[in-house]
């Protein structure tokens, strides 16, 4: 992705972003690339070709991967800049699509990145993706289900809309209504937790919105269907500056911790090779390349970790 234009904006209306959000989440749209070209990318803006193929690496690509030649990936294509669709509705884009082509790429392989709703792709990995790419947090509970490779760092965030109209207040969410995307961290432990806390005190629970798209999230907040929402900080920074300064941010970024690329817990093989890839990308510098081309360097790592230790 050395060095296109940013992608096109992601609400051009709040028509076209719903229709688009209910697109994503019915049918499985996917981004094919050889190698060298991304099916139907008009808006792609990493080129693979420019990654060297590594011999060493590609020889320990397991049998079953390497016959078919091609690496499935299944994500959440609604969570702009990460992963979401492009202008036709069709095409993967966003900085983890591309660090998905460059792994194919320096393996030698095809990609292939699926959209499928954030909440079924850990559960589908093994038989139907070999990966998971969708901006998932490292924590206790999924590292218990599969195999994490870090590869970026992120926290969470939230906005409101411009100027604060309702007076929100981070620290008394009780009785407000809060919208996050179904199955992230920002669901539960976070608003889940806060919620609890409220009802503890002998206050309002927080009306918990859950959607399966992010972008129905950020089209609620815009309307004023809800009060406040919140993301990991990259997806919030980024709605922030898509939606024609109709948002701002609350607060600070907290809870940063790594994201990682999701594996079978069963196939230890490939998860460790994925480490090898990453941190062979990190060492090259294609993945600097990546996050800069996205404005998303703030996140990078510099060393990727199978597994990582994380405090909660």
């Amino acid at each position: 992705m050395p060095l296109a234009p940013r992608p096109p904006l992601i609400f051009p209306t709040l028509g076209l972003v719903a229709a688009l959000a209910l697109t994503s989440c019915t049918n499985a749209s996917e981004a094919s690339t050889s190698g060298s070209t991304l099916s139907g990318s008009a808006n792609a803006s990493f080129d693979p070709t420019t990654i060297t193929k590594d011999d060493t690496l590609a020889a320990l690509v397991p049998a079953a991967i390497k016959s078919k030649g091609t690496l499935m990936v299944g994500s959440d294509t609604s969570y702009a800049p990460a992963e979401f669709l492009g202008t036709d509705g069709q095409t993967a884009l966003g900085y983890d699509v591309d660090i998905a082509k460059a792994i194919a790429a320096k393996l030698g392989l095809q990609v292939q990145v699926r959209t499928a709703e954030f909440a079924s792709i850990l559960p589908s990995l093994g038989p139907k993706f070999d990966l998971g790419m969708s901006s998932f947090t490292v924590n206790h509970e999924r590292l218990k289900a599969v195999n994490m490779v870090s590869y970026f760092n992120a926290g969470v965030l939230w906005a409101v809309q411009k100027g604060n109209p309702k007076n929100i207040d981070l620290n008394d969410l009780c009785g407000k209504t809060v919208g996050v995307q179904t199955g992230t961290v920002e669901e539960d432990p976070d608003a889940s937790g806060r919620s609890k806390a409220c009802t503890d005190a002998g206050k309002p629970a927080i009306n918990i919105v859950t959607l399966k798209n992010q972008a129905d999230v950020t089209t609620r907040l815009v309307n004023g269907g809800i009060d406040a929402m919140s993301a990991d900080s990259p997806i919030i920074g980024y709605a922030l500056s898509q939606t024609n300064g109709q948002l701002e941010r609350l607060g600070d970024v907290y809870d940063a911790a790594p994201q990682g690329i999701t594996v079978a817990k069963n196939d230890t093989a490939l998860a460790e090779l994925m480490t090898k890839v990453v941190n062979n990308l990190i060492a090259d510098g294609t993945y600097a390349k990546i996050l800069k081309s996205w404005n998303n360097t703030d996140g990078a790592i510099t060393k990727s970790e199978l597994n990582p230790a994380v405090s909660s």
